[in-house]
């Protein structure tokens, strides 16, 4: 499959990262079939792709998009409970968050739920993991399809931030990985490449920003100076939009999403 001729995107999961995915996909001109488990989740979504604090309302009011462009992208979503109506997507992009344990993602959930629409889903589908962390072979084992199984880490929030992670495995054909580059350009964001490794590391970004997160965790824990003084540092000194305690404030509060 090449990127011309992906029509359809399922977007499985409507939380914060799953909506600014399909908010982003609808505005590139594409179907995009969101599931989620119940009605009050995939309404929520609803409302926060288009009155949310980065929604399509918000744009229209900062002259970035205009009613029309809103109705016409609205136009090609589909919100939905039916695992089966994912059948016909021709790209299936994974954001499934918030593990029972409190953690951001779980790895158990997703091989379970990447098992279970292997069977669904069409055999030329490509499989997505928007993943921060995970193994992709791990999950990719999960599935007849480890050929067209990829990373495709988007920054949070995903409609707003530039860069998309695709992490490729040695099982991924150079056409699945064009595949995917295809569909990052069409949502006019930037992708770089990042193999696959075990031990569920994580890939650039986050990588990094957690080394930064634990050096300033230690910095106060040691009582070298304060989450304050640390983030005026960071923010003043080298120009970061928010310091690494910040940044992770905002990743667990969704950038201020849910208040």
């Amino acid at each position: 499959m090449k990127p011309e001729d992906v029509e359809s995107v399922g977007v499985l999961g409507g939380g914060f990262m799953g909506s600014g995915i399909a908010q982003t996909v609808i505005l590139a001109g594409y179907k995009v079939i969101c599931r989620d488990l119940t009605d009050e989740i995939i309404e929520k979504t609803r409302d926060t792709i288009i009155n949310g604090r980065f929604g399509l309302k918000g744009g229209i009011e900062r002259g970035k998009l205009t009613q029309e462009q809103m109705d016409k992208a609205l136009a090609k979503l589909t919100l939905t409970t039916k695992v089966e109506d994912l059948g016909n997507c021709d790209v299936l992009i994974e954001a499934i968050g918030n593990g029972s344990g409190g953690e951001l993602e779980n790895k158990d959930t997703k091989l379970k739920v990447f098992a279970e629409l292997d069977t669904v889903v069409k055999k030329e589908a490509v499989f997505a993991s928007n993943t921060s962390r995970f193994t992709i072979a791990d999950m990719a084992a999960a599935t007849k399809r480890k050929d067209k199984f990829i990373g495709m880490h988007w920054l949070s929030p995903a409609n707003l931030m530039k860069v998309v992670e695709i992490i490729w495995t040695a099982d991924n054909s150079e056409e699945t990985i064009q595949l995917i580059e295809g569909l990052c350009k069409k949502c006019s964001k930037i992708s770089v490449r990042v193999k696959d490794v075990p031990g569920d590391t994580g890939f650039i970004g986050n990588r990094i920003f957690y080394a930064a997160g634990r050096e300033a965790q230690k910095i106060v824990e040691q009582g070298i100076a304060t989450p304050e003084d640390i983030e005026t540092v960071m923010v003043l000194g080298f120009q970061w939009p928010v310091g690494p305690l910040g940044m992770r404030q905002g990743i667990r509060a969704d950038w201020g999403q849910k208040k």
